[in-house]
């Protein structure tokens, strides 16, 4: 069971959350990088360089293909919940930690006009470049508020839709993420979103390092427990589907962590078992109609 006396301070956690994210604007890295689960490397991977058509393997819309490259080059997800969300015309959207907009200029041209997305970062840098993103391509249905995902800058009972892309496990205070989610959401409104979740508990090791929670491994939640925060805000109808890595795109996560992950050599927590205990998963859940 994890031990919240071994995990870093939370704040500390943001900050290196923050610093990584906002490097990858600040640094112009309009190479499309590996997502959480991207066939090369692990989310916040910047060692090798994914051509835009691996992108498109997250995503079931052909519709990514036609974003500009400035928007496509800050892709860092572990899945589609566009498409997860199912969602139609009208309906207002908000998309926790939402990078440089990707999700959101998609999520825009199924709600069209009528309809309105939120998408909300603590990254200044990635509020910025989103908010250019935004003009570049017109998408006047979309806007970007700077916030953390624990404490949303939104209204109660106004949200038809959550969705989320490898972020949430980011968060060091998941049930607050999730009744924050319950809070925005209308009655009998969804929560659609991707994220890296575990079977079993990770090593201490790992748990510890800053430099994992910014790469998407150490803040990721153990499945049940991940389920029971969300049933504990409020929701009900919890579905999780999970989409297991290839070893591949593991291996290339735990280089990223260079001494971190150099325990496993000498331990009886190897490759193997992370291979089976970390996995990307889509997450649907409603929030009651009254």
């Amino acid at each position: 069971m994890t031990n919240q006396n071994i995990l870093p301070d939370p704040r500390n956690i943001r900050l290196a959350v923050r610093e990584k994210y906002g490097n990858y604007v600040s640094q112009n890295q309009y190479q499309t990088k590996g997502g959480c689960c991207g066939q090369k490397g692990g989310c916040c991977d910047q060692n090798d360089v994914i051509p835009l058509s691996s992108i498109q393997n997250l995503y079931e819309s052909s519709d990514v293909m036609n974003l500009p490259e400035d928007i496509t080059s800050l892709s860092l997800g572990c899945g589609d919940p566009v498409a997860l969300a199912s969602l139609q015309p009208g309906e207002t959207v908000l998309d926790l930690g939402s990078g440089g907009g990707i999700d959101c200029f998609l999520a825009a041209r199924r709600v069209g006009e009528s309809g309105l997305v939120i998408g909300v970062d603590m990254t200044p840098d990635m509020i910025e470049k989103a908010r250019e993103n935004r003009e570049k391509i017109g998408a006047a249905n979309v806007e970007f508020r700077l916030g953390e995902i624990e404490h949303l800058p939104v209204a109660d009972n106004n949200v038809d839709v959550i969705i989320s892309n490898c972020v949430i496990n980011l968060s060091p205070d998941k049930p607050q993420v999730f009744r924050e989610a319950f809070r925005v959401l209308k009655p009998g409104g969804r929560l659609s979103v991707s994220d890296i979740v575990t079977a079993g508990e990770l090593p201490e090791n790992i748990q510890r390092s800053l430099t994992a929670w910014a790469g998407c491994i150490a803040g990721a939640m153990e499945v049940k427990k991940y389920k029971a925060a969300i049933e504990a805000a409020g929701f009900i109808d919890v579905q999780i589907t999970p989409v297991y890595w290839d070893e591949a795109g593991i291996d290339a996560a735990l280089t990223e962590l260079g001494p971190v992950a150099g325990f496993l050599d000498s331990s009886s927590f190897t490759k193997d078992a992370i291979y089976k205990s970390i996995f990307s998963a889509k997450v649907r859940a409603k929030k009651p109609t009254e």
